[in-house]
């Protein structure tokens, strides 16, 4: 028996030298193991640990100014004081809810528009982080069970599981929000974007909330305090509206970023996500140019991408300005009396909604003024207004009517159907299988040539001009119209076309519209209308360019509305120095001798300046030297009040002038659409009140030791291209 115990005693014994013997060997290796983990790794965890990253940050600055010709500011930028979030590059949820609400208390953001800007989806994501539990319960058993069915990886979890919730969620879940709770979403939302980017969370804050926040920037991580900026335009009109507004465009906000359609070519730029860009016509035509260079700031941040350090690397640069060839105290006038005008005009005559007025340089294609004005009723309150429709001069077009007989008559000279002093009888044109054609009198001023049929605007001028052009030389009552209409059609256009009708004048502003050609006419008798400007359309800004290439002598000048492009200044009240001065560009030189422009010239003088002008009872400051082309135009009306099927004729009445007509320096088209009469003269109202309104402005500058701003340089680089040209120019057109 003692044996036995005593062997015993031996195995526990044993079993016990055993256990030690295996427990020393663990922490043996335990012990090497650390010590290979500290002696030789050790180094490298704790860099691993320490380790950082350097990310380059590009802040946005502000945008470049726009003034007018003569330096005045029309868009500027307001410095706003800002509080901004740099989102980290792995940023938890969580933790930007808990920097949200520490700002709740120490900023306001819970306005009618903060509230307004939360969207249903906002306030589900808001709703699952801050009720986890009851988030979680959402997700059933049976959901669990179809994930490990359908064998997805955590990942994939994760999404269906998160939009399970997302369609889960009650209306009344999301409208269970006290004020305070819609206010931290409100910031919250705003702190949501691409890793390493700078969201506005508040701009225009207060001084108080700007001091309190940069007091306790150390507790809120990715939290500062900034400058921001906020574009502004300086004219408005009577009613409130910016002066050239729809001209000049917008700029997109931070919240909006980049256009979505516009995102990949941006970035590929430099652009970030959240980045402001302009999104329409002047801010986006000159985005290259108005946003200047950015800030480059160094990020430094710990292996959790949070941000440890700010280091600036280069300093930023607001956008270079652009100074426009627009004189803002012209455009104000002739928004005015456009809006004088058009609202008389308006009164009995409900299509009539809308008059375009375009004025330029017609020796550099300066663009001085570019109105227009529409009625337009609000469709909320229902009341009618007038707003700024400056782009109709370029994006819409019509029938101009007589005002392109210049254009006709120099096609006639061109092709041969015709010369100057040709002698033609006007009466009316009857035609087999056609309606009577006649001049606007009705019974024809008889034998007239091609000067008096500018001044008296006779449309069977014209006709029988057309009839030549298309290869019919007689013209025979009652007879056949045997023209070739395709031939004819053909040269008109491409005459058309020298002026700067029916194609793109190349003003630097996108959307513009070349108008519309109505293709080879199914009837003949449609290829005289061509000739009195009753089949295509053309823009307001086409007409003012064909009636400069005519003022000029014969140069087709491409528009533009920027003057010159200046480094931004640090003076306020001065410009800085140029970077590029826009220079005239001869687009072309029409193909017909100089001498038949002049011709022309003395028509369109006519027209104003002596009895029987279509344009000389309602012009009255002869004392300009003024010289143009009146024009109606019978049309369907397809403006906004049509009715489907409704066929309703109307008539757009158009003037095309210049003066002084012995050294034109302002060009200028007017545009009235839809007149339920051809007896209107609110028209050449208009110009009339236009030239008195450019001379007057002219006047008054000279008195005070100024001008118009007219560029010598310029005019001298033109003239410089008319002498290059006219020592070819008799041999070309004979």
């Amino acid at each position: 028996m003692e044996t036995v115990k005593k062997k015993k005693n031996q195995f526990v014994l044993l079993r016990m030298n055993l256990l030690f013997l295996i427990v020393f060997l663990l922490f043996s290796v335990l012990i090497l193991r650390l010590g290979i983990v500290q002696i030789v790794h050790g180094e490298d965890y704790k860099k691993e640990i320490n380790k950082t990253n350097d990310v380059a940050v590009y802040n946005p600055v502000p945008r470049g100014l726009i003034f007018d010709r003569n330096g005045k500011l029309i868009v500027g930028n307001k410095p706003l004081n800002a509080i901004t979030y740099t989102i980290p590059q792995s940023a938890k949820p969580e933790l930007k809810l808990e920097v949200a609400r520490k700002l709740a208390k120490l900023i306001n953001k819970d306005s009618k528009d903060d509230f307004k800007a939360i969207t249903e989806r906002d306030r589900k994501d808001f709703w699952i982080l801050t009720h986890p539990d009851e988030a979680k319960a959402l997700i059933t058993d049976q959901d669990l069970a179809a994930f490990k069915k359908a064998n997805l990886d955590q990942k994939e979890i994760n999404a269906k599981s998160y939009q399970i919730q997302l369609n889960r969620i009650t209306n009344k879940d999301i409208q269970s929000f006290t004020k305070q709770e819609l206010e931290v979403l409100a910031i919250y939302r705003e702190m949501n974007g691409y890793a390493l980017t700078t969201q506005i969370i508040k701009r225009d804050v207060t001084p108080r909330e700007f001091a309190v926040v940069s007091e306790n920037l150390d507790k809120l991580p990715g939290v500062d305090t900034t400058i921001d900026w906020d574009r502004f335009t300086v004219f408005k009109n009577e009613s409130g509206d910016t002066v050239l507004g729809s001209v000049l465009g917008k700029v997109t906000s931070s919240k909006e970023g980049l256009p979505k359609e516009k995102a990949q070519y941006y970035t590929a730029l430099g652009y970030s996500r959240n980045d402001r860009v302009g999104k329409s016509y002047l801010e986006y035509q000159y985005e290259d140019v108005l946003k200047g260079e950015k800030e480059k700031v160094q990020n430094k941040t710990d292996k959790e991408g949070n941000v440890l350090e700010l280091k600036m690397i280069r300093k930023g640069k607001r956008g270079d300005d652009l100074v426009l060839s627009i004189d803002i105290d012209l455009q104000k006038a002739v928004e005015k009396i456009i809006q004088d005008k058009l609202g008389k005009a308006h009164i009995g005559q409900p299509y009539l909604d809308r008059t375009f007025v375009s004025i330029m340089n017609p020796k550099t294609g300066e663009v001085l003024a570019m109105a227009g004005k529409q009625y337009v009723k609000d469709k909320e309150s229902g009341k009618t207004e007038i707003n700024d429709y400056a782009l109709g001069n370029i994006n819409s077009s019509y029938s101009m009517g007589s005002a392109v007989k210049g254009a006709t008559v120099l096609t006639g000279y061109q092709t041969g159907a015709i010369k100057p002093y040709d002698i033609i009888r006007d009466e009316p044109i009857y035609l087999k299988g056609t309606n009577v054609k006649k001049s606007w009198n009705g019974r024809g001023f008889g034998d007239i040539n091609d000067l008096t049929a500018l001044k008296i605007s006779s449309n069977v001028y014209m006709f029988k001009t057309a009839m030549k052009v298309g290869g019919q030389q007689t013209y025979i009552p009652n007879g056949p119209l045997t023209i070739d209409k395709m031939e004819a059609i053909r040269k008109f256009r491409n005459n058309f076309a020298q002026f700067g009708l029916g194609v793109k004048t190349g003003i630097d502003l996108p959307g513009e519209s070349a108008g519309y050609g109505g293709g080879v006419p199914q009837e003949s008798g449609k290829v005289l209308d061509f000739a009195i400007g009753q089949f295509d359309t053309y823009t307001p800004l086409q007409l003012v360019q064909y009636i400069s290439t005519i003022a000029n002598g014969g140069y087709r000048i491409q528009p533009h509305i920027v003057k010159e492009i200046r480094e931004p200044n640090v003076k306020s009240d001065e410009l800085g120095p140029i970077v590029q001065d826009v220079q005239p560009k001869i687009l072309n030189k029409i193909d017909m001798k100089s001498d038949w422009v002049k011709h022309v010239q003395q028509g369109l003088k006519m027209v104003v300046n002596e009895p029987g002008g279509t344009g000389y009872s309602y012009i009255y400051n002869k004392q300009y030297k003024i010289a143009g082309k009146t024009g109606t135009a019978q049309a369907v009306y397809d403006g906004p009040n049509r009715k489907p099927n409704e066929l309703i004729w109307t008539w757009n009445v158009t003037f095309a002038g210049y003066a002084p007509y012995d050294n034109p320096e302002i060009a200028l088209s007017v545009v009235v659409p839809y007149s339920l009469t051809d007896k209107t003269h609110v028209n050449l109202e208009i110009a009339d009140a236009v030239f008195k309104a450019y001379f007057d402005l002219k006047e008054k500058r000279a008195k005070e030791g100024l001008s118009n701003a007219e560029s010598t340089q310029k005019v001298e680089n033109i003239e410089d291209a008319k002498k290059v040209e006219a020592n070819t120019d008799t041999n070309e057109n004979e």
